[in-house]
C-alpha cells in the first residue's frame, strides 16, 4: 500500500484570511491560468483521495469539504449588522487581528498637495454636531474599507482616515498621530465627536483601531453608539465600552478644535442633530435637553414624565392608556414617533427616540 501523498497548493490570490496570507508568503506562486480554490479545500480533497486509495472504495469514509474561513473582523463577511451568531458584527470572535491602516499622508486628489502638517497644527474649529454629521456622510455612503484607496473628499478609507475626515484635519493621520490633535479625557467626559483610540505601538498596522463616540445608549454607560470605518464599510452600531476586543487599551480623546455652538442647519427633510446623544446642552444649543440615554427601554426619570406630558399637550398622547409616568415605555416611543412623522421626518429620523432637534421642536 502506497503512503498518502500530500501536496502544497498555492492559495487563491483574492483571499485575505490569515491562513491564505501565510501561504502566500511561504509558497511559490501558482502557474499562470491555474484555477485555485481555498487551500483548505484543496488539502481536504487531496487527503480524501489518498485515504480512499488506501482503504478501498468500499471502506472509505466520506470526508466533508473544508469550511470557508471566518472573517477577520466584525462585519468583514457573513451576517449583516442586525444578525447574531459567531462572525456577526455584534458577536466578534476572540483574538481577531486588528484593522490594518495606512501611514500619515496628504489628502488625495491633487498633485500639488504640500507635505503632511506635523501633529499639533492648529485644528479647524468644529461643533460636535458638525463632526457627527461629517461621520454620517460616510455611513450613508457605505464607504468601502481600504488602506490604499481614497474617497472623493481626499481622505483614506481606513479607520484613521475616517476620523481625519470627521475632524476635518488637513491630512490623513494614523492612530500614532491622531492624539497630537486631541487631549486625553476620562470615560465620563466623553461626548459625541470624541474618539476612543487604541494605538498598538508593538504592531501599529495590525493591532490599532479608532472609533468616533456618538453618545451613550444606556444610563449605566456600558454601551455607546460608535461610528467606525471597518470592513466591509463605514458603519454606525451600538458597541460595548470601550470596544469588542482589547477594551482596556482604548483611550478617550477630545479633538482640540471642538467648539460649543448652535447645531448646524439640518438637511432638507431631516434634522441634522436628531439622534445624537449628549450630556451637555452647549454642543446642541437646545436648552433642557437631557441626552438620548434617558429615553431608553427601562429608563425611569423625571424627563420621561415631562416628555410624556408635553406629547399629550401637543396632541400626540393617544398611545397612553394611563397618564405619562417616569418609566420609558412603548407608549412614549410611539408618541414621539408620531410627533417626528408630523414634522415630515422618515426612516431613522423618525425612530421614536427624542434627539435634541425633536426636543427643541416639541417644547418650542
Amino acid at each position: 500500500m502506497e503512503a498518502p501523498v500530500f501536496e502544497d497548493v498555492a492559495p487563491a490570490s483574492d483571499c485575505e484570511c490569515p491562513g491564505c496570507r501565510h501561504w502566500h508568503r511561504v509558497l511559490p506562486h501558482a502557474p499562470a491560468g491555474r484555477g485555485l480554490a481555498h487551500p483548505a479545500a484543496h488539502r481536504a480533497l487531496i487527503v480524501a483521495t489518498a485515504a480512499a486509495s488506501a482503504l478501498g472504495a468500499a471502506g472509505a469514509a466520506a470526508v466533508p469539504a473544508a469550511a470557508a474561513h471566518a472573517p477577520e473582523r466584525p462585519g468583514a463577511a457573513g451576517p449583516g449588522p442586525e444578525e447574531s451568531g459567531p462572525g456577526a458584527p455584534g458577536v466578534p470572535a476572540a483574538g481577531e487581528p486588528g484593522t490594518p491602516q495606512g501611514p500619515r499622508a496628504p489628502l488625495h486628489g491633487s498633485a500639488a498637495l504640500p507635505a503632511p502638517p506635523q501633529a499639533g497644527t492648529k485644528a479647524a474649529a468644529l461643533t460636535r454636531t458638525e463632526i457627527i454629521d461629517r461621520a454620517k456622510t460616510w455611513v450613508a455612503a457605505k464607504v468601502p474599507y481600504s488602506v490604499t484607496s481614497y474617497w472623493s473628499d481626499g481622505y483614506r478609507q481606513d479607520c484613521s482616515g475616517f476620523v481625519s475626515m470627521a475632524w476635518k484635519l488637513p491630512a490623513n493621520e494614523w492612530t500614532g498621530s491622531l492624539a497630537g490633535f486631541a487631549e486625553q479625557i476620562t470615560k465620563e467626559e466623553l461626548q459625541p465627536g470624541d474618539i476612543l483610540l487604541f494605538h498598538n505601538a508593538a504592531d501599529p498596522e495590525q493591532g490599532s483601531h479608532v472609533v468616533i463616540f456618538g453618545g451613550w445608549t444606556d444610563a449605566a454607560h456600558t454601551v455607546y453608539t460608535a461610528y467606525e470605518q471597518t470592513p466591509p464599510h463605514t458603519r454606525k452600531r451600538d458597541t460595548p465600552y470601550a470596544y469588542w476586543t482589547d477594551s482596556a487599551k482604548y483611550v478617550p480623546y477630545r479633538y482640540q478644535g471642538v467648539t460649543a455652538g448652535k447645531a448646524a442647519s439640518p438637511a432638507a427633510g431631516e434634522p441634522a442633530t436628531h439622534g445624537v446623544a449628549s450630556h451637555g446642552v452647549a454642543s446642541h444649543g437646545v436648552a433642557g435637553y437631557p441626552g438620548r440615554a434617558v429615553f431608553r427601554p427601562g429608563a425611569e426619570n423625571p424627563y420621561v414624565t415631562r416628555l410624556g406630558r408635553q406629547l399629550v399637550r401637543k396632541g400626540f398622547g393617544a398611545y397612553y392608556t394611563k397618564g405619562p409616568g417616569p418609566r420609558w415605555g412603548e407608549a412614549d416611543r410611539r408618541g414621539v414617533e408620531a410627533f417626528q412623522r408630523a414634522q415630515g421626518w422618515r426612516g431613522g429620523a423618525a425612530d421614536g427616540y427624542p434627539g435634541p432637534e425633536t426636543w427643541r421642536r416639541l417644547f418650542s
